[in-house]
């Protein structure tokens, strides 16, 4: 009896910046800098501008495609942190990246219009993590010539923790109707960063897990992947360390990698091509390894079992 042929899945699209092509068979992995003293994720505090300049040389080494940096925490603990004082927190790192690595794709995290036009001719992405809060940052990202990150988080503003929300629409379960949401608001996202001027090889968009989401929102959501993949834009997910992790593990932030790499790993299978991370070098081995058991990716060599040459 023959044997049925391997299911081929889907290549999702490419994404394209300072031209290097991030597909299936050459994941993306994005470091993540933070310029802050109060992120989440001890391991990723960086006040001193001398540990974030280690830190991206670190990320590099690692094998770091995108080094995406950031001024302001996500959440709502930290202080305020106004435009002017996230400017003068992100631009030396971005100078002095630019400077060490002419071909490196440079990120920001930002959600002001401002502070991404003081970092135009720098950065070659704009991550904009709270969903088209400031209606300009999407033309300025256009401006500069940089792509952007469409994101989701169910209406919330910025720096704004989830509590008591709901997706339920009329046409279903709450579970789905949060996918549903996703799938509107990120292609709404996209359309407008191409109406914006943004060619669409440089639009991301991103399921954003944990912003204005339940743990099991975010689970429902990662495991349609493959949905929003379907979009028809490379697929950004965020999974570094999240509560998601955290809560289905019941695990505090610094024992979240193991889940982190599980989700990166499920995402990766089912179609997201950059993947940001706190920790580069377990990430870059595990997209690598999921893109070669797609068959998107040869392995990097194969002589087991080969003749010897010798």
């Amino acid at each position: 009896m023959p044997l049925p042929r391997p299911r081929t899945l889907p290549r999702p699209p490419s994404l394209v910046l300072r031209g290097r092509v991030l597909d299936a068979s050459a994941p993306g992995v994005m470091a993540v800098v933070n310029r802050t003293e109060d992120s989440f994720w001890a391991g990723n505090r960086h006040p001193v501008l001398q540990d974030a300049l280690s830190a991206v040389d670190a990320a590099v080494e690692q094998g770091a495609d995108i080094v995406d940096v950031g001024g302001v925490r996500a959440g709502e603990q930290g202080a305020r942190v106004s435009a002017a004082e996230e400017i003068d927190r992100v631009l030396p790192v971005l100078e002095a990246a630019r400077r060490a690595y002419p071909r490196l794709v440079l990120s920001l995290d930002t959600w002001r219009s401002e502070v991404a036009r003081a970092a135009a001719g720098l950065v070659d992405l704009v991550n904009d993590t709270w969903a088209g809060h400031d209606p300009e940052l999407v033309r300025v990202a256009a401006d500069i010539g940089a792509g952007v990150v469409v994101s989701h988080t169910g209406g919330l503003p910025p720096r704004t923790d989830p509590v008591d929300v709901r997706y339920a629409d009329g046409h279903g379960d709450d579970e789905l109707a949060v996918v549903r949401d996703v799938l509107a608001t990120l292609a709404q996202g996209a359309a407008a960063a191409r109406a914006a001027g943004v060619p669409a090889e440089r639009i991301l968009v991103d399921p954003t897990l944990d912003f204005g989401k339940t743990t099991r929102h975010s689970l429902v959501t990662l495991r349609h992947t493959a949905d929003v993949a379907a979009l028809g834009y490379p697929v950004l997910q965020a999974l570094s360390r999240k509560d998601f992790v955290g809560e289905t593990l019941d695990l505090p932030v610094q024992d979240r990698l193991e889940g982190t790499l599980a989700a990166t790993a499920v995402a990766a299978w089912l179609g997201a091509t950059v993947f940001r991370t706190h920790d580069v070098r377990a990430t870059r081995r595990v997209v690598d390894m999921v893109a070669s058991l797609r068959g998107d990716r040869p392995p990097a060599r194969a002589v087991r079992g080969e003749p010897c040459t010798d």
